[in-house]
């Protein structure tokens, strides 16, 4: 539910970034242009010391795939190594199972987690929920190389790419336009990929993100699909482990989300099934998707894959 922030940023700019939402159909009353700048970049970066340290120690202790057992009958889907899915089966949970906002504060309801995944929030109030779900493609991303599929739409729909950032440019208003202008400190560096997810965070949200994402249906749910919906407010959560039952083909599914104010990313619980929880069994949600703090219709399923 992250549009809030980022529309009072987008209103604030004279019809820029985002430009003016029609209020009949909730589109971009123009699509402003993106003109990329040649720059050569020669600075050689030291792209080590991310935050994910897999590389040395994939089977962490940690990780969510050591700490929470699939189901009983249940066996976890089989994954290609060092996909986003099988990143994020990885992620590492903290011991404390308490979330907290931005600011050092406890969130109000600590009754929504199941655990708390390791990973910053940062000290202001972007991070909340598209934003935790691009942030994890981002670092995964990051993470194995790929930079060149770094890029997120702002919500007037203008895609920014990691490529054109890492390669010492900015996006800039110039006009109605977002163009790159040169932009020193701008590299492949890991500090640098985090300013750029700042700035991301700042004008992107769900109404921009499902717009990107490929329509998917439930009873093929994958770790690193999304549930989400769109606009102002909206919400989105990232599924970050499947089970699967070897006999009945049933799946089972575990989430994950940040919220507003922006606050840790966690996994939530199944306040429907706590025999169940914190998985979700595909069969449960024959239209709705019940999560502890928003309820989904089970056809807003999305992926990043084509």
């Amino acid at each position: 539910m992250n549009g809030r922030v980022k529309y009072l940023f987008l209103l604030v700019l004279p019809c820029a970034l985002a430009h003016c939402q029609s209020s009949e159909d909730n589109q971009p009353a123009e699509v402003i242009t993106t003109q990329v700048l040649e720059k050569e970049n020669s600075v050689a970066i030291d792209t080590t010391g991310y935050y994910y340290p897999w590389k040395s120690g994939y089977e962490h202790q940690k990780a969510f795939v050591n700490q929470v057992a699939e189901p009983s009958g249940y066996q976890r889907l089989e994954l290609p190594e060092n996909s986003f899915g099988d990143w994020l089966r990885h992620l590492p949970l903290l011991d404390k199972n308490i979330v907290y906002l931005y600011n050092g504060e406890e969130k109000w309801n600590q009754s929504a987690q199941y655990r708390v995944v390791d990973i910053d929030v940062g000290d202001k109030d972007l991070q909340q929920c598209a934003d935790a779900v691009m942030r994890l493609r981002a670092e995964y991303l990051y993470a194995t190389n790929q930079f060149d599929q770094i890029h997120f739409n702002y919500t007037n729909g203008v895609s920014i790419g990691f490529d054109q950032w890492k390669s010492g440019f900015y996006p800039s208003l110039k006009g109605n336009k977002v163009v790159w202008v040169s932009r020193n400190g701008n590299n492949a560096s890991y500090a640098s990929f985090k300013k750029y997810m700042t700035n991301i965070f700042m004008y992107a949200g769900t109404a921009s993100l499902e717009k990107e994402l490929q329509n998917k249906n439930l009873k093929d749910i994958l770790p690193g699909d999304v549930l989400i919906k769109g606009g102002f407010p909206g919400h989105a959560v990232i599924v970050v482990d499947v089970a699967v039952h070897p006999e009945t083909g049933d799946r089972m599914f575990v989430l994950a989300q940040s919220y507003m104010p922006a606050q840790n990313i966690h996994i939530l619980k199944n306040p429907d099934r706590e025999d169940l929880s914190p998985w979700y069994s595909v069969a449960d949600c024959n239209r709705f998707v019940t999560s502890p703090e928003w309820t989904f219709e089970s056809s807003q399923l999305k992926s990043f894959e084509p």
